[in-house]
């Protein structure tokens, strides 16, 4: 009954984590209309159109967007998808772009080569055993719901959202087990344009309008969880948290109760999916700030009725707050979160707070909250990789990095806490979300692909490539010792 585990759980899903607007490509191929990512570029006016402040409904051509080639996935999938296998990948995260469905948002009828092309690589998935984990959005809304409705501020894109769910559900039912209906959800707060097609006006309540959207959000992706357990009663539906628990600065119970705010900003979101009702820290919160959401009579019992089966997640750092005006001047930079420097804990070359053993205690902290299933949908290690002239990448900054991150996974494990599978972000260098760069890689395979749009696409494999096959092949036995 209490004998100690020799290794992750034979069931466990090994894999990597992709957006389809990070690495497709192939923006207009295919049926494809525009998404929000396909018209925020690089450069200045990249954060201010991400953050909604900057109207953008059309491409310009003074800018670069480097999600219309990205790394060409479109084309080069069955490519991609062997050396995932030979990896030993159990799964694939990936999420569908929702204008290759409905290239308009509002369309009567779906686009048929855009539903191809996601059979297509679901059918090479398959072929290597390889289970699908399907994010419904990923950071995308089609730019016709953003003109026309003004994205998730509208009601109506509950509609067009379970409209969409309902049409991939039907089309994949047999091939696709593990879903999720919106990545880290909790980003709408802080990236609103990239988070939920919205753009704010000046002079409007961003308060009051971002949490109106946010419980458009929650009906949809409740909606989506009842249509996902009618039509595929065998699948698994979950929902996408960006995670990382908030430490306190000082023992001071003020710091004490600032990160517990903090964590409950993003809790929120995963307490209606997982519970099925505000919490009511929210609504003190929203009574006290003046916010009202107009709800629909059905719209609790949909909430509650329809609650997640598992809590994906995304976990890159923790973060940390004081209450001490000085403390608060000295904040880390690179990630959207702002954070008070940790003095114990090392950054990233990009900023991010590197804490193996926060994984650990976010991880038992979700389970403690939720008691469901948890999934480690994103994590890794951006840097600096360069290639050598023997054709490899000596990348052991980010093996240790990942080392560190798997043996806190395994003592999560062994403290009871059920993880469903892991997989790491950008198995394969992607363009990068944050800053639209191709130099942060993530990847176990090398692309050639530069910040500016050159380069040869061509894939090589780098060190960690080898040393995560073998992790897999041994069930990550060595984290278990």
């Amino acid at each position: 009954m209490f004998e100690k585990l020799t290794s992750f759980p034979e069931n466990f899903l090994w894999g990597g984590a992709t957006a389809a607007n990070q690495l497709e490509g192939a923006y207009l191929e295919g049926g494809k209309g525009l998404t929000t990512v396909d018209l925020i570029p690089v450069g200045p006016n990249r954060f201010p159109i991400a953050m909604g402040n900057l109207d953008s409904f059309q491409p310009k051509e003074d800018e670069f967007y480097p999600s219309h080639e990205a790394i060409d996935f479109y084309h080069r999938y069955k490519e991609d998808i062997a050396l995932f296998a030979e990896m030993g990948f159990k799964c694939f995260r990936l999420s569908i772009a929702w204008a290759r469905i409905f290239p308009n948002g509002d369309d009567v009828e779906p686009n048929e080569a855009g539903l191809q092309f996601y059979d297509d690589v679901f059918d090479e998935l398959l072929k290597y055993n390889i289970e699908p984990v399907v994010t419904i959005c990923h950071f995308d809304v089609p730019v016709h719901l953003v003109k026309i409705y003004g994205g998730w501020k509208n009601r109506k894109m509950i509609e067009f959202f379970e409209t969409y769910a309902k049409t991939l559900f039907n089309r994949y039912k047999d091939k696709v087990k593990y879903w999720m209906t919106f990545n880290e959800i909790n980003m709408l707060l802080h990236l609103p344009y990239i988070g939920a097609g919205i753009v704010l006006q000046e002079g409007e309540d961003k308060q009051q309008i971002l949490y109106q959207a946010a419980h458009h959000e929650l009906v949809a992706s409740a909606l989506a969880v009842k249509a996902c357990h009618e039509i595929i009663p065998s699948a698994k539906i979950g929902c996408m948290l960006a995670a990382g628990t908030v430490y306190p600065y000082t023992s001071n119970p003020d710091d004490v109760w600032k990160a517990m705010e903090q964590d409950r900003e993003s809790f929120f979101f995963i307490d209606v999916q997982s519970k099925g009702a505000y919490p009511g820290y929210t609504k003190r919160f929203f009574r006290e700030h003046g916010i009202h959401i107009e709800m629909q009579p059905e719209d609790a019992d949909i909430l509650m009725q329809n609650t997640v089966d598992y809590i994906g997640f995304s976990y890159y750092a923790s973060r940390c707050t004081s209450t001490d005006p000085e403390i608060l001047k000295d904040q880390t930079e690179g990630n959207v979160f702002g954070s008070v420097k940790n003095p114990y804990l090392d950054a990233s070359e990009w900023g991010w707070t590197i804490d193996p053993k926060g994984l650990r205690i976010t991880c038992n902290q979700l389970h403690d909250r939720y008691g469901k299933p948890l999934f480690i949908v994103e994590n890794g290690l951006g840097a600096t990789d360069v290639l050598l002239d023997n054709d490899t990448v000596e990348d052991d900054y980010r093996i240790d990095y990942l080392d560190r991150h798997f043996a806190e996974m395994a003592e999560a494990i062994q403290d009871g806490v059920e993880i469903l599978g892991y997989t790491s972000w950008g198995p394969i260098d992607l363009v990068s979300a944050g800053t639209g760069e191709m130099k942060k890689r993530y990847g176990y395979i090398y692309v050639d692909r530069n910040n500016d749009g050159t380069g040869t696409l061509r894939r090589v494999k780098k060190k960690s490539f080898h040393w995560y096959k073998e992790v897999i092949a041994n069930q990550g036995a060595q984290y278990f010792k």
